[in-house]
């Protein structure tokens, strides 16, 4: 018999939806949803809304019940070789996206020693796997051990057409090829790695860190980090898009922060599928780019709680950034989950923490000042998060609420602010900019394949 899950009195929001109703599930699968009532005989489970509020002060309206998050851009520490002990591994970092109402998680290679073979990033998705919380896809670089000389171990894949990206027993093909944050310097090196995307069908999530002799002349004059760095950012959009182009891949471009690049791909993706050639280019934009500016960075510390890749900019980047929000220049939100020790940050280690706080920065910052205020609405912000990364990412299995799609869904309470405190994170990493500060937006529960994964508090 049918494993049967009935979730009701919900706010049921996706993409295409935005109505009060229920959702059934069974074996792990949507099976109907209803502006009214489902049918709840024989459920193994059941989940009120306004029961799972009871109490609090956000029980005057129900719980946002949208699916799962998926994060195109996270970095999960594991294999991390050293005599300290690492600031984030596979275990902690699949609870921490639980905790942060994601389903399916992106992770980069850029660790040590990096995932440059189809074999090491599935040793780390079979590690995922056993635990049930999350769908993990490492991604494999560009380059051999990520030095930026010859092809990885992309170069003996075979294309898959399989959303759960296996091609047999014991094989594995990426969601996403990346550099991070490393780039390939040499074009012709990088060229090739994108005819190999091509030929796979799978995108490259460019870092844009690449600035050449012009961020080079300005890192040597002694410029500060706000100029060669804007310079690095502009310049390898630039190169990124004219190398997909010219091999007709789909390019990513990761954690856009600069107005110009913005504008530089809105531009681009104007032009983009012309003449058959094959190139498409999407976009991300992180949380804490949408949020906070270089001032937040300098009272966090500008050199080491502060710090990130890229940095946080000026407010009218934040603001063009919102603005490619609000008009599709951007297409999806992700993380960018950089997990530190403390006393890596306090010694200038770039990133945040990401994970736990995505969802409630982006609902504040975006969607909370509704109506007149507001940017965007729920449905485009789960759009971001959501059914877009499933697009880019290939993954048509989930994404949406609907008959069909995959069971992997978030529950949040909107209505009550909430105190960030990393001391309450499930990562390792409690290097949050967001530290001390009440947002809207708490993850509730998570539900993983019709499996409720993780319950927290209102």
């Amino acid at each position: 018999m049918a494993r049967r899950m009935v979730l009701r009195n919900f706010r049921v929001v996706d993409e295409n939806t935005d109505m009060t109703g229920s959702v059934l599930i069974e074996d792990g699968i949507i099976r109907e949803v209803s502006a009214g009532a489902v049918d709840d005989g024989a459920a193994a489970v059941i989940i009120d809304g306004r029961e799972l509020l009871s109490g609090q002060s956000d029980a005057e309206s129900p719980p946002l019940l949208m699916p799962a998050f998926i994060d195109l851009h996270a970095h999960f520490r594991d294999p991390l070789s050293g005599k300290n002990l690492p600031p984030e591994t596979i275990e902690s970092a699949c609870l921490a996206a639980a905790a942060g109402g994601f389903g399916t998680v992106v992770c980069m290679a850029n660790t040590k020693p990096p995932v440059d073979t189809a074999e090491k990033a599935l040793v780390l998705k079979k590690r995922s796997d056993a635990l049930g919380l999350i769908d993990l896809y490492p991604v494999l670089s560009l380059t051999k051990n990520m030095e930026g000389k010859e092809l990885s171990g992309i170069t003996g894949l075979r294309p898959c057409a399989d959303p759960r990206r296996t091609a047999g027993e014991g094989t594995y093909v990426p969601l996403m090829l990346s550099e991070d944050g490393r780039d390939v310097h040499d074009g012709g090196l990088f060229l090739a790695a994108m005819k190999e995307a091509r030929r796979l069908g799978i995108p490259v999530s460019c870092h844009c860190d690449a600035g050449g002799a012009e961020a080079e002349e300005a890192k040597a004059a002694g410029k500060p980090r706000a100029v060669w760095s804007r310079i690095e950012e502009n310049n390898a959009v630039r190169r990124a898009i004219e190398t997909g182009r010219e091999a007709g891949c789909h390019v990513h471009i990761a954690h856009v922060s600069t107005g110009e690049a913005a504008e530089m791909i809105r531009r681009a993706k104007a032009s983009a599928g012309r003449n058959g050639t094959g190139f498409t280019l999407t976009a991300e934009a992180a949380p804490h780019h949408i949020a906070l500016t270089e001032e937040d960075a300098e009272r966090l510390g500008g050199e080491s709680f502060g710090r990130v890749n890229p940095p946080l900019r000026t407010e009218a980047d934040r603001q063009a950034l919102i603005a490619a929000i609000v008009d599709g220049t951007i297409d999806a939100i992700a993380a960018d989950h950089a997990p530190h020790s403390e006393t890596d940050k306090e010694g200038g280690a770039p990133g945040f923490t990401g994970l736990e706080t995505s969802f409630a920065v982006c609902y504040t910052e975006l969607v909370l000042p509704a109506p007149a205020g507001a940017c965007i609405g729920a449905s485009r912000l789960s759009a971001l998060m959501s059914a877009a990364p499933a697009r880019i990412s290939g993954l048509g299995d989930r994404g949406r609420i609907a008959a069909g799609f995959r069971a992997d869904l978030a529950i949040a309470g909107i209505n009550s602010p909430w105190e960030i405190n990393a001391g309450g994170f499930k990562s390792r990493g409690k290097n949050t900019p967001f530290a001390g500060r009440k947002l809207h937006g708490r993850i509730l529960m998570t539900i993983h394949q019709g499996r409720v994964v993780y319950e927290g508090g209102c």
